[in-house]
């Protein structure tokens, strides 16, 4: 047996439970007398989310600016928020909200000590400058159970002039303190709420079948799709069932974790340029071509190499999400595609090319994906042809070809 070598981080720290949020105020002012605070959330005055951590801050002392974030965050977005933080002179950083919050938040903190501009770190559109100091302190707080990026050292960014959407990378951007709160996603739509679930239940997959999985995200990424498993579809069916949105709050915090240290795969490829080009949420991205990208995967290992170790995890996915432990490899891995079909089909994601997505801009998607970062981790190299295939099936919402 090949002896295991590899690295594995996550965040100092992790607050979760229901009622957590109201914690906030201690976490913060161990970080300083002024905060910068980047949500999408709701705004100023509206008497939600926002005010009360306003409240939350201003009991322990602590001064805030904020900036709203709209959308996925574009180079403008951190442009702008880090010029407000560096006027108010900003001792650390608060990220409330969805993944792109969060994301926008984490580049902030990042810039603030590291300093220049996001382009200067951004890979492949950018100058890929690596980020060398640790981020300015900062407390990430999820109300979506998605990304997981509380517990990531990315910031994906959106550059519309470069049709890209690029990470600003490194283990110094890790959250100070990740507060997660089951109870923040109950007012979550439902269709936020199943893009959300698709994206995490997808970043449990990828990360788990990636070439660079490792015993720690092997254990943490099983646990997870089980508890996604058993509670996507109730979270969103009833937002207000508690149980289901701590399932899910847990499992989008594990698949962050298990990303961040063993890598995605081919979906994930995909998402950077289909989200710059077109106005297609990334978790109906990923939940959308999950199926897809995973009856590919499987075809071609079964095809090129049927002994690959991959197919053995594809075979623990499926009894992961099943609850099927007697399952032969075979089987599970069956069982483990049904289920997925099965479980994305009852979300109601739209197909992609209800977003614009046409036949003529298949190869060029396919062509911007084989330049992202994610795509080198997929457990086996999947031809344009196949690449293109896939993304078709996806823009139609029908079979994809030389599925097994």
């Amino acid at each position: 047996m090949a002896a295991n070598t590899f690295e594995f981080r996550s965040v100092g720290r992790i607050i979760f439970g229901r009622g957590e949020f109201a914690r906030i105020g201690e976490s913060a002012a161990e970080m300083g007398a002024s905060a910068m605070v980047v949500s999408n959330a709701g705004e100023r005055g509206d008497g939600g989310l926002v005010d009360r951590l306003g409240e939350l801050l201003a009991a322990v002392g602590v001064r805030h600016e904020f900036y709203r974030q709209r959308g996925e965050p574009r180079v403008v977005d951190v442009e702008q928020a880090l010029r407000i933080a560096r006027e108010a002179g900003a001792d650390f950083v608060i990220g409330l909200g969805g993944g792109s919050a969060i994301d926008a938040a984490k580049a902030v903190a990042g810039l603030l000590t590291n300093g220049g501009g996001p382009l200067d770190y951004m890979e492949i559109i950018g100058k890929g400058r690596k980020i060398t100091r640790r981020a300015a302190p900062w407390i990430a707080v999820p109300t979506t159970a998605g990304t997981g990026a509380e517990v990531t050292r990315n910031a994906v960014i959106a550059s519309p002039e470069n049709h890209f959407k690029a990470s600003i990378r490194g283990a110094e951007l890790l959250a100070s303190v990740a507060i997660v709160d089951p109870r923040l996603g109950a007012p979550v739509r439902a269709e936020i709420t199943a893009r959300a679930g698709a994206d995490a239940l997808c970043q449990l997959i990828e990360s788990y079948t990636s070439n660079r999985a490792q015993p720690i995200t092997d254990a943490l990424g099983a646990r997870g799709m089980a508890l996604a498993a058993r509670s996507l579809l109730k979270a969103y069916r009833d937002g207000s069932d508690l149980d289901a949105r701590e399932d899910m709050a847990m499992a989008a915090l594990l698949g962050g974790i298990t990303l961040t240290n063993a890598g995605l795969g081919a979906v994930h490829g995909f998402a950077a340029p289909l989200g710059a080009n077109f106005p297609v949420p990334h978790g109906t991205v990923c939940g959308t071509l999950l199926p897809h990208v995973m009856r590919a995967n499987i075809a071609a290992l079964r095809r090129e190499s049927p002994e690959h170790a991959a197919l053995s995890r594809y075979a623990a996915v499926g009894r992961a999400l099943t609850g099927r432990r007697g399952l032969g490899d075979a089987e599970a891995i069956d069982a483990g595609l049904t289920f997925v079909e099965e479980l994305i089909g009852g979300l109601g994601l739209p197909a992609l090319g209800e977003f614009g997505l046409a036949h003529d801009r298949v190869g060029q998607m396919v062509e911007l994906a084989a330049r992202s970062s994610s795509i080198r981790y997929n457990p086996v190299k999947l031809s344009d042809d196949i690449l293109a295939e896939v993304l078709t099936a996806a823009m139609r919402g029908g079979p994809v070809a030389g599925s097994p």
